[in-house]
Order: structure tokens, then sequence, then C-alpha cells
């Protein structure tokens, strides 16, 4: 994967090879009380062209082996700003733009509560993760509301996208019967 670094304020920016999905990694002030971090700051990441507004906070809690994804609305779709708070995941975006050139890429990353990293993920995207660690707790800001009627979702392990799963040889991960079932990317509804 190539990536180019850069700065905005109190935060490194990693541009991946995904147009308009970034690593973000805060400054982080640590001493013997512990540690603090800007999570979010609108100002430095209008610095970056991120201009969305955030309108719900989400958060999750999954034992090793979930896998939750590949998940998108059709309408209403969402950018999110996603980062784990206890334990590691190895979080996806796949590139749902029909007239993008990397069309069913995707990038991964890990992201723990120790390395304090998130990724944004724009609009036009699947996002989907795997808990790597015991238990995971993953948070996630979306610009608009879950809509269920919209809600969709791809195979986590289609061949077309090929993504590149942590998993142990044979392994299977944990999945939602609604994520189970899925689509593969050929056969899926896109955004209208």
């Amino acid at each position: 994967m190539h990536l180019q670094h850069g700065a905005i304020g109190k935060m490194r920016v990693v541009k991946t090879v995904l147009d308009g999905v970034y690593v973000i990694e805060p400054t982080v002030y640590e001493d013997e009380r512990g540690f603090f971090f800007e999570s979010y700051n609108e100002r430095e990441f209008k610095k970056l062209g991120i201009t969305d507004k955030f309108v719900q906070d989400n958060h999750s809690k999954s034992r090793r082996g979930v896998l939750r994804g590949l998940h998108y609305q059709i309408c209403h779709p969402q950018a999110k700003l996603v980062r784990v708070v206890v334990g590691e995941v190895f979080d996806v975006a796949v590139d749902l733009r029909k007239n993008s050139p990397t069309f069913g890429k995707w990038v991964g990353v890990i992201l723990s509560a120790d390395n304090k990293k998130q990724v944004y993920i724009p609009v036009g995207f699947a996002h989907g993760f795997l808990a790597l660690s015991e238990w995971a707790e993953v948070l996630y800001k979306t610009t608009d509301f879950y809509f269920p009627k919209y809600d969709r979702s791809i195979r986590w392990d289609d061949p077309d996208i090929a993504i590149e799963w942590p998993l142990e040889k044979n392994e299977k991960p944990l999945l939602s019967a609604k994520d189970a079932g899925a689509p593969f990317l050929r056969d899926a509804e896109l955004f209208v």
C-alpha cells in the first residue's frame, strides 16, 4: 500500500491509496497520570478539507473473530470517522463509487486503543472491521442518521474485492445473519 504523509495542526494525516480515505494519528500527551488527545477538532479537519457535519455517534462492542460489514446506505449515505477505544480491529473501506478509478478496491488499517489511530471514510464507501483482540469497542461518527430501509451489505469474502482479512488459515469470522447472506459486489444495490 502506497501512503503519503502530512500534518494538520495537532494531527498527522496519512493519505491512503483510496482518494478521500485518511488515517489520522492524533498528538497524544502522556505522563504518569495517563494521556490526553483531541479525537476530533473541526478546525483541524477543515484544514484537511473534511468539512462534514457529524450527526450521530455509534459505539459497538465485539468479541474476537466478529466481522461487521461491509456496510453502507444506498440513500442518506454516511461518511464515517472511526476509532477504537478498547482492543484492536482490522478496519476496512471499500470504494463503491462506480466512476472511480479505484471502484471495488479496498484499504485496511489496524486501529487500536493503543495506537489511537482513526480512519476517515467519505461517502461512497462500504465499511467493515474484524475484531482482533479478546474484546474490541469501536466508536464512530457518521454524517447522516441510520436508516434501516437503506442499509446494505456486501459479502466480506467477495473474490472480486479480495480483502486480505487477518484470519488464521481456515478460520471463519463470526457474522450476523445479514452479513452472512450479503450479496457480492457484482449483485449489490449501489448508491442512487
